[in-house]
């Protein structure tokens, strides 16, 4: 099939789905009703809740010389791991042979582990249990030592397979914020539930919307019962969600992943993707990809997501057991989530955004706890018949701001997302920046937060 062709049988499948989405989006385009959760009991002893115990209490993550010792025989044994294809670098996946000799050989032989875990450990952490599960959190408590200065309490997600170790940078820095318009921040960052040192749940059910509930109960249990809410990937999601469920508890949502799936939208996408430069401005336009490719890219790009949402503890059962295996899954998707143009090099591009260590602290994060199991559940959780979290898009009536990064996995127009976010009140655009954006970008990211807690307080004045 010749270029001409293809090109006409792009446009008329386009035509189709327009219509077709047209006459369905018609038909059935009904109100979001946002639904009420129950506190769900997730954890175990459902009849034995007054033996749980409820306090507040420090947490250090430990890692003892026979769990070091065992890591590290388990690398020495990690097998010769096939090479890529010639000329494939890692379009295939990760490379085998940068895994083994370059990820693997750091982590063996110069991974400082005393020195990372006290660096895992430099923010203090605290555990509670809420709803049955035993909660890990970060929390900066603020003392308000000067005059005028306001206590900001900030909620501050993660996703998969991220963990705290996102924040790590952007803590320190908006820290260093609280002399900017006489706000401190009290930062609160928790591991989700199933991730890192948090408990999963013991029974189905526990989604993202459930989460929202979770952290919410965790909010208000250290006395924040208004706060700030911020997201990337399932953080997002769950700030979002978060923000729908309790209106009255959030007093801004701020989002580096903000998405608005709707029948509308999908008319647009399919409109706008015949003409993108008539419809939209020059940098949306250049996001906005021919129809064929965008349904390519999804395809290719979310594999993952698939297996994960159905089989979780069939996929995580290599990743346990394995540090090369762990190392693989996480480090795939820090490269590809970066630029997506990080699989036609030879390193992945890993390490021009983040440090090895960096890198490596993260999955620790996994494998001491043995959490990327019930980690992976949040997928088979959250994207079934009953919760679908990724088509439930509630409309958000807090005020909001997205910042938006080009290599994200998620770009919308602002048209799109202020059908989903009624009070979208910033828009910030980057001209560079991928998925882990705290992380790779965390001096924008924290003085984009700063602007959007600026302005939202001014408009409560």
């Amino acid at each position: 099939m010749n270029t001409s062709s293809i090109s006409i049988f792009s446009l008329l499948f386009s035509l189709i789905l327009l219509i077709v989405s047209f006459i369905v989006y018609q038909k059935i385009t009904k109100p979001q009703l946002i639904p009420v959760y129950e506190d769900t009991w997730w954890g175990p002893a459902k009849n034995n809740h007054q033996i749980i115990d409820k306090s507040i209490k420090p947490f250090k993550i430990l890692f003892t010389d026979n769990e070091k010792n065992d890591l590290k025989n388990r690398l020495k044994n990690t097998r010769d791991l096939i090479a890529p294809l010639e000329g494939t670098a890692w379009t295939y996946g990760i490379s085998g042979t940068f895994l083994k000799n370059t990820i693997i050989k750091y982590w063996l032989n110069d991974y400082d582990f005393e020195k990372r875990i006290n660096k895992l450990n430099e923010f203090p952490q605290y555990k509670t249990n809420i709803q049955g599960l035993n909660i890990h959190f970060i929390h900066i408590k603020s003392t308000n030592n000067e005059k005028g200065k306001k206590i900001v309490p900030l909620l501050m997600l993660h996703g998969w397979p991220g963990s705290i170790t996102e924040f790590q940078k952007i803590i320190p820095i908006l820290n260093k914020l609280k002399n900017n318009e006489n706000i401190i921040f009290e930062i609160i960052a928790p591991s989700l539930p199933g991730f890192g040192f948090s408990d999963g749940a013991v029974r189905p059910g526990l989604g993202s919307p459930q989460i929202a509930v979770v952290l919410k109960n965790l909010m208000l249990k250290l006395g924040f019962d208004k706060f700030y809410v911020h997201g990337g990937d399932w953080g997002a999601i769950i700030s979002a969600q978060m923000s729908s469920l309790f209106p009255n508890n959030v007093l801004g949502m701020h989002s580096s992943m903000c998405t608005a799936s709707s029948l509308k939208n999908t008319f647009k996408t399919l409109l706008y993707s015949l003409a993108p430069s008539y419809w939209l401005d020059e940098d949306y336009a250049l996001q906005m990809k021919p129809i064929m490719e965008q349904i390519k890219d999804r395809w290719i790009g979310t594999g993952y997501l698939h297996a994960q949402a159905t089989y979780p503890d069939t996929v995580g059962v290599g990743p346990s057991d394995s540090p090369a295996s762990l190392a693989a899954i996480i480090l795939e998707k820090f490269s590809f989530g970066t630029n997506r143009l990080n699989k036609f090099k030879d390193d992945g591009g890993l390490l021009e955004k983040f440090t090895m260590d960096e890198l490596l602290d993260n999955v620790m994060i996994y494998w001491i706890p043995n959490s990327m199991t019930t980690a992976m559940r949040i997928y088979a959780e959250s994207l079934n018949s009953q919760t679908n979290s990724l088509t439930i898009m509630w409309p958000v009536e807090v005020p909001s701001a997205c910042i938006q990064f080009p290599d994200e996995i998620i770009y919308q127009p602002s048209e799109f997302l202020k059908e989903r976010f009624i009070n979208l009140i910033q828009i910030t655009r980057m001209p560079t920046g991928g998925h882990f954006s705290s992380l790779e970008e965390p001096e924008i990211v924290a003085n984009d937060i700063l602007n959007f807690i600026i302005k939202v307080e001014k408009l409560k004045k």
